[in-house]
Protein backbone atom coordinates (compact mmCIF):
# COMPACT_ATOMS: atom_id res chain seq x y z
CA UNK A 1 0.00 0.00 0.00
CA UNK A 2 1.22 3.49 -0.79
CA UNK A 3 -0.42 4.84 2.34
CA UNK A 4 1.99 6.34 4.82
CA UNK A 5 1.59 5.16 8.38
CA UNK A 6 3.14 5.13 11.83
CA UNK A 7 3.29 1.68 13.39
CA UNK A 8 3.35 0.82 17.06
CA UNK A 9 5.63 -1.82 18.59
CA UNK A 10 4.43 -5.40 18.33
CA UNK A 11 3.65 -7.07 21.66
CA UNK A 12 2.55 -10.34 23.18
CA UNK A 13 -0.07 -10.78 25.84
CA UNK A 14 -3.62 -9.92 24.80
CA UNK A 15 -3.96 -13.01 22.63
CA UNK A 16 -2.90 -16.50 23.67
CA UNK A 17 -1.31 -18.84 21.11
CA UNK A 18 -3.58 -21.62 19.96
CA UNK A 19 -2.84 -25.00 21.51
CA UNK A 20 -0.87 -27.35 19.30
CA UNK A 21 -1.54 -31.03 18.82
CA UNK A 22 1.30 -33.15 20.19
CA UNK A 23 2.93 -34.59 17.07
CA UNK A 24 5.80 -36.33 18.83
CA UNK A 25 6.34 -40.00 17.93
CA UNK A 26 4.58 -42.35 20.36
CA UNK A 27 6.47 -45.35 21.79
CA UNK A 28 5.46 -48.69 20.24
CA UNK A 29 4.67 -51.26 22.94
CA UNK A 30 7.01 -54.21 22.90
CA UNK A 31 9.55 -52.55 20.63
CA UNK A 32 11.05 -49.99 22.99
CA UNK A 33 10.70 -46.23 22.81
CA UNK A 34 10.84 -44.58 19.44
CA UNK A 35 13.14 -41.55 19.06
CA UNK A 36 11.42 -38.29 19.96
CA UNK A 37 12.14 -35.48 17.49
CA UNK A 38 12.36 -31.90 18.76
CA UNK A 39 9.04 -30.20 19.36
CA UNK A 40 7.98 -27.43 17.03
CA UNK A 41 8.17 -24.07 18.76
CA UNK A 42 4.85 -22.50 19.63
CA UNK A 43 3.63 -19.73 17.34
CA UNK A 44 4.13 -16.20 18.62
CA UNK A 45 0.97 -14.10 18.88
CA UNK A 46 1.24 -10.38 18.31
CA UNK A 47 -0.73 -7.31 17.33
CA UNK A 48 0.15 -4.43 15.03
CA UNK A 49 -1.56 -1.07 15.47
CA UNK A 50 -1.08 1.54 12.74
CA UNK A 51 -2.25 5.12 12.41
CA UNK A 52 -2.58 6.75 9.01
CA UNK A 53 -2.50 10.18 7.42
CA UNK A 54 -6.17 9.57 6.56
CA UNK A 55 -7.03 9.74 10.33
CA UNK A 56 -7.75 6.00 10.42
CA UNK A 57 -6.54 3.63 13.12
CA UNK A 58 -5.89 0.05 11.98
CA UNK A 59 -5.56 -3.06 14.12
CA UNK A 60 -4.10 -6.37 12.97
CA UNK A 61 -3.69 -9.67 14.78
CA UNK A 62 -1.18 -12.25 13.69
CA UNK A 63 1.06 -15.19 14.44
CA UNK A 64 4.55 -16.25 13.47
CA UNK A 65 5.17 -20.00 13.31
CA UNK A 66 8.71 -21.38 13.14
CA UNK A 67 9.30 -24.94 11.96
CA UNK A 68 12.49 -26.91 11.45
CA UNK A 69 12.79 -28.98 8.29
CA UNK A 70 15.48 -31.14 6.78
CA UNK A 71 16.49 -32.10 3.28
CA UNK A 72 18.43 -35.29 2.94
CA UNK A 73 21.12 -35.47 5.59
CA UNK A 74 21.61 -31.73 6.06
CA UNK A 75 19.21 -29.44 7.87
CA UNK A 76 17.78 -26.50 6.02
CA UNK A 77 17.07 -23.08 7.48
CA UNK A 78 14.01 -22.77 9.76
CA UNK A 79 10.80 -22.06 7.88
CA UNK A 80 8.77 -19.03 8.97
CA UNK A 81 5.04 -18.79 8.41
CA UNK A 82 3.33 -15.41 8.91
CA UNK A 83 -0.38 -14.87 9.31
CA UNK A 84 -1.91 -11.41 9.70
CA UNK A 85 -5.60 -10.55 9.80
CA UNK A 86 -7.40 -7.20 10.32
CA UNK A 87 -9.41 -6.84 13.53
CA UNK A 88 -10.53 -3.19 13.40
CA UNK A 89 -10.40 0.03 11.38
CA UNK A 90 -12.03 3.35 12.25
CA UNK A 91 -11.53 7.12 12.21
CA UNK A 92 -9.74 7.97 15.47
CA UNK A 93 -8.81 11.67 15.24
CA UNK A 94 -9.87 14.92 13.62
CA UNK A 95 -6.53 15.13 11.80
CA UNK A 96 -3.81 12.73 10.65
CA UNK A 97 -2.31 10.38 13.25
CA UNK A 98 1.33 11.15 14.06
CA UNK A 99 2.20 8.75 16.90
CA UNK A 100 1.05 5.38 18.25
CA UNK A 101 2.21 3.45 21.32
CA UNK A 102 1.06 0.30 23.12
CA UNK A 103 1.79 -0.37 26.79
CA UNK A 104 4.49 -3.04 27.25
CA UNK A 105 4.36 -6.59 28.61
CA UNK A 106 0.88 -7.26 27.32
CA UNK A 107 -0.63 -4.14 28.88
CA UNK A 108 -4.10 -3.07 27.82
CA UNK A 109 -3.49 0.59 26.94
CA UNK A 110 -3.05 2.09 23.51
CA UNK A 111 -2.19 5.77 23.06
CA UNK A 112 -2.55 7.68 19.79
CA UNK A 113 -1.43 11.21 19.00
CA UNK A 114 -2.43 13.49 16.17
CA UNK A 115 -1.87 16.79 14.42
CA UNK A 116 -5.10 17.83 16.18
CA UNK A 117 -2.88 18.23 19.31
CA UNK A 118 -4.81 15.56 21.22
CA UNK A 119 -3.73 12.27 22.76
CA UNK A 120 -6.40 9.57 22.92
CA UNK A 121 -6.29 6.55 25.21
CA UNK A 122 -7.85 3.25 24.16
CA UNK A 123 -8.53 0.00 26.00
CA UNK A 124 -7.21 -2.69 23.66
CA UNK A 125 -8.84 -5.56 25.49
CA UNK A 126 -12.35 -4.11 25.39
CA UNK A 127 -11.69 -2.03 22.27
CA UNK A 128 -13.14 1.30 23.28
CA UNK A 129 -11.95 4.86 23.84
CA UNK A 130 -11.15 5.70 27.46
CA UNK A 131 -10.66 9.44 27.00
CA UNK A 132 -8.40 12.21 25.76
CA UNK A 133 -5.37 14.08 27.12
CA UNK A 134 -5.10 17.72 26.10
CA UNK A 135 -1.85 19.06 27.51
CA UNK A 136 0.06 20.05 24.34
CA UNK A 137 -0.23 23.09 22.09
CA UNK A 138 1.10 21.45 18.96
CA UNK A 139 1.08 18.24 16.98
CA UNK A 140 2.06 15.16 18.95
CA UNK A 141 5.48 13.95 17.77
CA UNK A 142 6.16 11.07 20.16
CA UNK A 143 4.33 8.63 22.42
CA UNK A 144 5.87 5.86 24.48
CA UNK A 145 5.29 3.83 27.62
CA UNK A 146 8.48 3.73 29.75
CA UNK A 147 6.57 1.19 31.84
CA UNK A 148 3.02 -0.07 32.22
CA UNK A 149 2.42 2.66 34.80
CA UNK A 150 3.54 5.72 32.82
CA UNK A 151 3.11 7.35 29.40
CA UNK A 152 5.59 9.84 27.94
CA UNK A 153 4.57 12.25 25.18
CA UNK A 154 6.32 14.96 23.16
CA UNK A 155 5.06 17.68 20.87
CA UNK A 156 5.83 20.43 18.41
CA UNK A 157 5.36 22.84 21.33
CA UNK A 158 8.81 21.81 22.62
CA UNK A 159 7.61 20.02 25.77
CA UNK A 160 7.42 16.46 27.06
CA UNK A 161 4.65 15.27 29.39
CA UNK A 162 4.82 12.35 31.81
CA UNK A 163 1.44 10.78 32.66
CA UNK A 164 0.44 8.20 35.25
CA UNK A 165 -1.70 5.49 33.66
CA UNK A 166 -3.63 4.73 36.84
CA UNK A 167 -5.66 7.93 36.58
CA UNK A 168 -4.05 9.68 33.56
CA UNK A 169 -2.87 12.60 35.68
CA UNK A 170 0.03 14.55 34.16
CA UNK A 171 2.87 14.26 36.69
CA UNK A 172 5.45 16.47 35.01
CA UNK A 173 5.75 18.85 32.08
CA UNK A 174 9.39 18.78 30.95
CA UNK A 175 10.57 22.02 29.37
CA UNK A 176 13.93 22.74 27.77
CA UNK A 177 13.73 22.46 24.01
CA UNK A 178 13.35 25.78 22.18
CA UNK A 179 11.41 24.25 19.28
CA UNK A 180 9.72 21.03 18.15
CA UNK A 181 10.72 17.78 19.85
CA UNK A 182 11.39 15.25 17.10
CA UNK A 183 12.12 12.03 18.95
CA UNK A 184 12.42 10.59 22.46
CA UNK A 185 14.20 7.45 23.67
CA UNK A 186 13.77 6.01 27.16
CA UNK A 187 16.74 4.14 28.64
CA UNK A 188 16.18 0.38 29.26
CA UNK A 189 16.16 1.10 33.01
CA UNK A 190 13.21 3.51 32.47
CA UNK A 191 14.97 6.03 34.73
CA UNK A 192 16.21 8.52 32.12
CA UNK A 193 15.28 9.60 28.61
CA UNK A 194 17.01 11.38 25.74
CA UNK A 195 15.29 13.72 23.30
CA UNK A 196 16.31 15.52 20.12
CA UNK A 197 14.59 18.43 18.44
CA UNK A 198 14.54 21.12 15.84
CA UNK A 199 16.70 23.31 18.11
CA UNK A 200 19.66 21.01 17.24
CA UNK A 201 20.20 19.82 20.78
CA UNK A 202 20.02 16.50 22.60
CA UNK A 203 18.67 16.63 26.14
CA UNK A 204 18.72 14.13 28.99
CA UNK A 205 15.77 13.90 31.39
CA UNK A 206 15.59 12.34 34.84
CA UNK A 207 12.22 10.58 34.74
CA UNK A 208 12.37 9.69 38.43
CA UNK A 209 12.58 13.34 39.50
CA UNK A 210 10.89 14.83 36.45
CA UNK A 211 13.55 17.33 35.41
CA UNK A 212 16.24 17.95 32.83
CA UNK A 213 19.78 17.01 33.84
CA UNK A 214 21.96 17.71 30.79
CA UNK A 215 21.95 19.05 27.25
CA UNK A 216 24.38 19.14 24.34
CA UNK A 217 24.46 21.02 21.04
CA UNK A 218 24.60 18.73 18.01
CA UNK A 219 25.18 21.27 15.26
CA UNK A 220 22.45 19.59 13.21
CA UNK A 221 18.83 18.61 13.69
CA UNK A 222 18.42 15.16 15.19
CA UNK A 223 15.39 13.40 13.70
CA UNK A 224 15.49 10.08 15.55
CA UNK A 225 17.19 8.88 18.72
CA UNK A 226 17.47 5.30 19.98
CA UNK A 227 19.13 3.54 22.92
CA UNK A 228 20.94 0.27 22.41
CA UNK A 229 19.33 -2.74 24.08
CA UNK A 230 22.00 -2.90 26.80
CA UNK A 231 21.78 0.86 27.35
CA UNK A 232 25.47 1.59 26.75
CA UNK A 233 25.09 3.35 23.40
CA UNK A 234 22.69 5.79 21.79
CA UNK A 235 22.24 6.58 18.10
CA UNK A 236 21.06 9.89 16.66
CA UNK A 237 19.90 10.02 13.04
CA UNK A 238 19.93 13.12 10.86
CA UNK A 239 19.13 12.83 7.13
CA UNK A 240 21.51 10.10 5.88
CA UNK A 241 23.85 10.19 8.89
CA UNK A 242 23.87 8.30 12.19
CA UNK A 243 26.05 9.40 15.12
CA UNK A 244 26.69 6.77 17.79
CA UNK A 245 27.46 7.94 21.33
CA UNK A 246 28.46 6.32 24.60
CA UNK A 247 26.28 6.78 27.68
CA UNK A 248 28.56 9.73 28.56
CA UNK A 249 27.69 11.31 25.18
CA UNK A 250 31.13 10.73 23.69
CA UNK A 251 30.96 10.30 19.91
CA UNK A 252 32.39 6.91 18.89
CA UNK A 253 31.08 6.40 15.35
CA UNK A 254 29.57 8.35 12.48
CA UNK A 255 27.76 6.28 9.86
CA UNK A 256 27.27 7.84 6.42
CA UNK A 257 24.46 5.79 4.90
CA UNK A 258 24.09 5.82 1.09
CA UNK A 259 20.50 7.12 1.16
CA UNK A 260 18.05 9.11 3.28
CA UNK A 261 17.21 7.27 6.52
CA UNK A 262 13.64 6.83 7.78
CA UNK A 263 14.05 4.62 10.85
CA UNK A 264 16.72 2.92 12.97
CA UNK A 265 16.54 0.22 15.63
CA UNK A 266 19.02 -1.77 17.70
CA UNK A 267 18.61 -5.53 17.56
CA UNK A 268 20.24 -8.40 19.44
CA UNK A 269 19.93 -11.80 17.71
CA UNK A 270 20.83 -13.78 20.85
CA UNK A 271 21.45 -13.19 24.54
CA UNK A 272 25.17 -13.81 24.22
CA UNK A 273 25.59 -12.15 20.82
CA UNK A 274 26.59 -8.66 19.78
CA UNK A 275 24.00 -6.00 19.02
CA UNK A 276 23.24 -4.92 15.47
CA UNK A 277 21.78 -1.70 14.10
CA UNK A 278 18.92 -1.95 11.60
CA UNK A 279 18.53 0.98 9.21
CA UNK A 280 15.47 1.48 6.99
CA UNK A 281 16.07 4.01 4.23
CA UNK A 282 14.92 5.60 1.00
CA UNK A 283 16.67 2.84 -0.97
CA UNK A 284 13.78 0.47 -0.04
CA UNK A 285 16.10 -1.77 1.97
CA UNK A 286 16.85 -2.51 5.62
CA UNK A 287 20.61 -2.45 6.10
CA UNK A 288 22.13 -4.39 9.00
CA UNK A 289 25.20 -2.82 10.61
CA UNK A 290 27.61 -4.24 13.14
CA UNK A 291 27.94 -1.85 16.06
CA UNK A 292 30.49 -1.59 18.87
CA UNK A 293 31.48 0.79 21.66
CA UNK A 294 35.10 0.41 20.49
CA UNK A 295 36.01 3.42 18.28
CA UNK A 296 38.50 1.23 16.41
CA UNK A 297 35.77 -1.15 15.22
CA UNK A 298 34.00 0.75 12.46
CA UNK A 299 30.35 -0.15 11.77
CA UNK A 300 29.99 -2.24 8.62
CA UNK A 301 26.99 -3.51 6.66
CA UNK A 302 26.73 -7.30 6.97
CA UNK A 303 23.35 -7.75 5.27
CA UNK A 304 20.72 -5.93 3.25
CA UNK A 305 17.09 -6.97 3.50
CA UNK A 306 15.07 -6.39 0.34
CA UNK A 307 11.31 -6.64 -0.05
CA UNK A 308 9.70 -3.21 -0.13
CA UNK A 309 8.68 -1.69 -3.46
CA UNK A 310 8.63 1.83 -2.02
CA UNK A 311 10.70 3.64 0.59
Amino acid sequence: SSEKSKTAKQFNGSSKPEALVDTRTKPDKGKGKAPVPPEEPLPTAYKVIAGSYEKLLYGFEGTISVSESSEGTSKSEPSLSFNLKPIFMFSAHASHITAVAASPQGGKWLATGSADENIKIWDLRRRFEVGGLQHHNGSITHLGFPSRSHLLSASEDGTLCLFRTRDWVVLRVLKGHKARVNSVAVHPTSKVALSVGKDRTVRMWDLMRGRGVASMKLGKEGELIRWSIDGTLSAIQSLATIDVYTIDMLLVHTIAHPSRIHDIKFYKPSDDGAELLLVGAEDRMVSVYTISSDPEKEPTIIARLKGHVNR
